[in-house]
This record gives structure tokens, C-alpha cells and sequence, in this order.
């Protein structure tokens, strides 16, 4: 025997109505939440510019302005109005004097007496607004040394027979000497140098000397105090400057003359007008016989 299975249409109906309700339930669950998501963030940026534009918008608390009562602020108005007036009275009504630039009483006579203005004033010319004219002085190197030699044996009256060619030679000799020997690699014969020599010997040599020894003795110190200061070598040696038999004396000497004249060694390379005169007057000191010869 078999088994038959009966299903009623009702019942096959309603399992079909309660499936779809449950559908639309479940649709319409998942678009309450997406409204719901959607206000909700759309809330949370309507509270975000709000947030912002309350932040822009505010503005520290305004200072509290005391007003003033009406009596106060009319007798304050009257003090302004009196000093304007003050300050208006003190100002000077006339205009300020200016000083008017008058003509001498010496012209307005000449003019009065002559009856004819008298002339302009020549303006100085361009020449004379010019700083004075510089003086140059030239000389050779054998010219100055001349000028040297002259002057030795101008001073020294009483050596008869020394010329100005022995001084040049003693001075020359021992310049030749250190270069040999090669404590200088240059000469230290030069005009500027000569000069140098010339300042000392004007102050050391006397015209009491009576000997030759004694001048080429003092000479020969001044040359060694000369290639000390201003010679392109550290040091220079005592031999060709001093004899065996003079060794006080040329300490003594040395020390004589840097303590009298070792102002006037600094000045001389400090001061230019200085050095110009001590060079003319070197210049000077040629022999005028000589000096025509040479014309």
C-alpha cells in the first residue's frame, strides 16, 4: 500500500505571503540603517562647521566703555577750547625778522666820494686753490756721495790733505768688503741711505778733529750704525767698522750717538718733509767749484 502526501493550497499560501513579509522586513531594516548612517553622519558635519564658524566667529569680550555724565564731558570740551586759544595768543603774529647781508661802509664812501662803483674783486684763480707746489729734489748716488765728501772735509779745516774722494773710498770699501765676504747680497750704497749717513755724521763729527785716524774711526761708526738700521741684513759684522785698537772707543761712540740722535733716525724715515731737508741741505753741501766744473 502506499502513502500519499497532501499539501493544502492555504497553508502553501501563507508560508508564501509570511516568506515575502519577512523579505520586506528585512529590506526595509537595511534601509533604515542606511538612512540612518546617512543622518548620522550628515548631523556629525552639520556639527563640525558649526564648530567651526562658532570658533571664527569669536571675538574677545569688548572693553567696557564707561560713559562719561553729560556735565563732565561739557566742562572738558570748555579746557580744550580755552587752550587752543592760549596757544593761538602765545604764536607770534609778525613775520620773523631775516638778516639782510649789508654792503661795507668802505665802498658806500668810495661810491659817495668817486661817485663811480668801485670794481669787482678779482676771484682767485684755479692756481692758487691748489695745494702748494711740491719741491722735487734729484740726485744721483755718486753726486750725493760728492756732496758727502765735501762736507767732511769742509768740517775737518784742519786735515790739510784729506779730499772728498778718501771719505767716498772708505765708504765704498767697505760696502765692497761685506759683499765679498757675502754678508749682504745687495749694495747698500743708495741715496736714500747716503742721506742717513750724512744726519749722523753731521752730528757726530767735530771740526776739532785733528787726525785721520780719528775720522775714519768716527766715520767708520756712524757706517756701522747706518748698515744697522737700515741695512737689508739682520746683523753685519764688527771688522770692517772697527779697528783692533779702538774698541772703547767705538762702544763709547755708539752709544753717544744712539742716544742723541736715534729720534731724529726714527723721524727721518717717518716724516718726508723731514727727509727732504736733510736732503737738500746734503745737496747743498757740494763744493761750488766742483759744481761749475761739472756745468
Amino acid at each position: 500500500m502506499g502513502t500519499v502526501l497532501s499539501i493544502s493550497p492555504a497553508t502553501k499560501k501563507a508560508s508564501i505571503m509570511d516568506a515575502e513579509v519577512a523579505g520586506d522586513g528585512l529590506k526595509n531594516d537595511k534601509s533604515l540603517k542606511r538612512h540612518s548612517m546617512f543622518v548620522s553622519l550628515s548631523w556629525k558635519k552639520l556639527v563640525a562647521n558649526s564648530a567651526k564658524k562658532s570658533a571664527k566667529k569669536v571675538t574677545p569680550n569688548p572693553p567696557v566703555i564707561r560713559e562719561l555724565p553729560s556735565s563732565q564731558v561739557a566742562q572738558l570740551n570748555c579746557e580744550n577750547i580755552r587752550k587752543t586759544h592760549q596757544a593761538e595768543e602765545k604764536k607770534p603774529k609778525a613775520p620773523i625778522p631775516v638778516p639782510v647781508p649789508t654792503v661795507p661802509t668802505q665802498n658806500n664812501e668810495t661810491v659817495a666820494q668817486s661817485g663811480k662803483p668801485p670794481a669787482a674783486h678779482k676771484q682767485p684763480s684755479s692756481l692758487s686753490l691748489l695745494s702748494p707746489r711740491r719741491i722735487v729734489i734729484q740726485a744721483s748716488t755718486g753726486e750725493l756721495l760728492r756732496c758727502l765728501g765735501d762736507f767732511m772735509c769742509r768740517r775737518c779745516y784742519k786735515l790739510k790733505e784729506l779730499n772728498s774722494g778718501e771719505v767716498i773710498l772708505w765708504f765704498r770699501n767697505i760696502d765692497r768688503t761685506l759683499l765679498i765676504q757675502g754678508w749682504q747680497d745687495q749694495g747698500f750704497i743708495t741715496p736714500a741711505n747716503v742721506v742717513f749717513v750724512y744726519l749722523l755724521c753731521e752730528d757726530s763729527i767735530v771740526d776739532s778733529i785733528d787726525s785721520p785716524a780719528e775720522l775714519q774711526g768716527t766715520f767708520q761708526t756712524c757706517l756701522y750704525l747706518a748698515y744697522s738700521y737700515m741695512g737689508n741684513e739682520i746683523s753685519y759684522p764688527l771688522k770692517p767698522f772697527m779697528n783692533d785698537t779702538n774698541k772703547d772707543v767705538f762702544w763709547e761712540t755708539s752709544l753717544r750717538i744712539i742716544n742723541r740722535m736715534s729720534a731724529k733716525m726714527l723721524q727721518l724715515n717717518a716724516d718726508p718733509h723731514f727727509f727732504t731737508e736733510v736732503f737738500q741741505d746734503l745737496k747743498n753741501q757740494r763744493d761750488t767749484s766742483e759744481a761749475n766744473l761739472d756745468r
